[in-house]
């Protein structure tokens, strides 16, 4: 039997039988993670970035907002769309593709001449990423069966995350030492360590499509989650009340074009019938708020290092080192969870762990808090991802045929990638909103008679209010710096609100949709008795 062969065997096996894995089980999973590496690392590298680039091109908060969002934005956009293509023609050549791409991406973006640019080649990244890793767990889940399937998919999402949140330290300490577009390069050298690997052992063929691809579909999903994502990040924005309602304008009558689409086509690029199971929707929706409070929480949270307790990039991005620790040290007992006590009982411990780090980041996250207040928060968020990243992919994969292997890998990255974009646009909009509404009412409440010029450059972004400040003589610029670190602390009190909000409606739908454990296994065995019948 060839390799091939044997992972369509181990993949149309029930649930509960036993591990099945390739051969040379190590490096293929190996090359895996190093080529979502490359996707995860470029996913966190700007934020720390962020007060730099913002002081660079004096950007307001919005087009910091989409630079931050910008490549999750891209990946969102595109993973549907490209998961399919790779499904179709051959996963290993868009794996192969995506990588290699994104080394052009990332030098466009470290020489970027204006902030548009940056934005624009990280949203090129995130198409590139696009390619690559819907790959990787749709080559896991072709390739392992059973709980050695469990395992695997706990050490991509674990070490997925790490590495990801491995992005701000990197990115603080090359600010220590080079310009704010060094950053962008970090990924460059995993980059042709990844392509080497997967070149050499990522098998080039397993159980791939042989049916036409939905491009209609596809262009359909990437309207529908662009113009979404554009929408939100253009809320705030004054004088942009016309953009934002087309732009969700635009994004529902994708999403109907895209319904009916999928019901017609005679091979959807979703398949609707699939998603409606209750397994697989519940847990993309779970996956979408937990991923989602990951990257918001350290898109704000970096700002705040830096912006208001005077972090350095170095100081900002080594802060986030307890999240990487425990995400770590959580998801393979996260993998047992799963096993012993289902999918839904995991869920449940991670998001306990998010409204504690959100509690803590509202409650005690303030001018001159110390280092063990941020600290906890930081631990709280990496055992929540660390108990809930496991669950939220692997029942995802369980329930799909292998054939929709693309389909469930792109949704558990659309988690990530759509979560992130999410979450990213939703806390940089209150976060803008509240920024500028409190330096307005500190502005009126001043007494200084301002120009509308100058008024319009304190409210636009905190780095903006810095630059300002820099042309005053020193007492002024205390003052201004001052008011803007109050009127920051205004904004992301609206922030973490926001994801204390988002993480008790993503418990509750676990808690009352989600299947428990044994209803759970007969639920999954009920979707393979369909999926392999005739």
């Amino acid at each position: 039997m060839s390799e091939s062969d044997s992972a369509a065997a181990a993949a149309a096996r029930p649930p509960d039988e036993t591990s099945t894995v390739p051969d040379r089980a190590g490096i293929v999973l190996t090359s895996l993670i190093i080529v979502a590496g490359v996707a995860n690392l470029n996913l966190s590298v700007a934020n720390v970035a962020l007060p730099d680039i913002g002081k660079h091109f004096d950007s307001s908060q919005t087009t910091l907002d989409l630079i931050a969002v910008g490549y999750s934005l891209g990946l969102a956009c595109s993973v549907l769309w490209l998961g399919a293509l790779g499904d179709r023609y051959g996963r290993k050549l868009m794996l192969l593709l995506g990588t290699a791409l994104a080394v052009p991406m990332s030098v466009l973006a470290a020489l970027a001449p204006t902030d548009i640019v940056l934005f624009l080649a990280r949203l090129g990244g995130g198409f590139a990423a696009g390619m690559a890793y819907p790959t990787t767990l749709a080559l896991i889940t072709a390739l392992w069966a059973g709980p050695g399937r469990t395992k695997s998919i706990a050490l991509w999402s674990a070490i997925g995350g790490a590495i990801a949140s491995l992005g701000p330290l990197a990115s603080g300490f090359l600010l220590q030492h080079f310009y704010w577009g060094s950053v962008f390069l970090v990924t460059i050298p995993l980059a042709v360590v990844a392509i080497v690997l997967a070149w050499l052992f990522v098998p080039a063929h397993v159980n791939e499509s042989t049916e036409p691809v939905d491009n209609l579909g596809g262009i359909l999903s990437l309207a529908l989650v662009g113009a979404l994502i554009l929408s939100i990040n253009f809320a705030p924005v004054p004088n942009a009340g016309t953009a934002t309602l087309v732009l969700a304008a635009i994004a529902v009558l994708a999403l109907v074009a895209f319904f009916v689409r999928q019901r017609r086509a005679e091979n959807p690029l979703y398949d609707l019938n699939v998603a409606s199971r209750r397994v697989f929707w519940v847990a993309a929706v779970a996956g979408v708020i937990v991923f989602g409070s990951l990257m918001g929480s350290a898109f704000v949270s970096q700002q705040y290092l830096q912006n208001v307790l005077d972090y350095s990039t170095l100081e900002a991005g080594a802060a986030f080192l307890p999240a990487v620790v425990f995400m770590v040290l959580v998801a393979p007992r996260s993998a047992k969870l799963v096993e012993s006590h289902g999918a839904r009982f995991t869920l449940l411990c991670g998001y306990v762990f998010l409204f504690l780090a959100f509690l803590v980041m509202l409650v005690l996250w303030k001018e001159g808090s110390s280092y063990w207040e941020i600290g906890i928060a930081y631990i709280f968020i990496g055992i929540g991802v660390g108990f809930a990243g496991t669950p939220a992919s692997h029942s995802l994969t369980g329930s799909v045929p292998v054939t929709r292997a693309g389909m469930a890998s792109g949704t558990a990255d659309l988690q990530r990638d759509l979560g992130g974009a999410i979450m990213q646009s939703i806390f940089g909009a209150v976060l803008t909103a509240g920024y500028a509404a409190a330096a307005g009412s500190l502005i009126s409440s001043s007494g200084k008679d301002l120009s509308p010029d100058t008024q319009a450059e304190l409210t636009k972004s905190f780095s903006s209010a810095a630059d300002t400040a820099s042309r005053y003589p020193e007492s002024t610029q205390d003052a201004i710096i001052s008011g803007a670190k109050t009127a920051f602390l205004q904004g992301d009190q609206w922030a973490y609100t926001a994801g204390i909000v988002a993480v008790v409606l993503g418990a509750a739908i676990v808690f009352f949709l989600f299947p428990k454990r044994d209803d759970e296994q007969r639920l999954l065995a009920e979707y393979h008795a369909e999926d392999t019948a005739g």
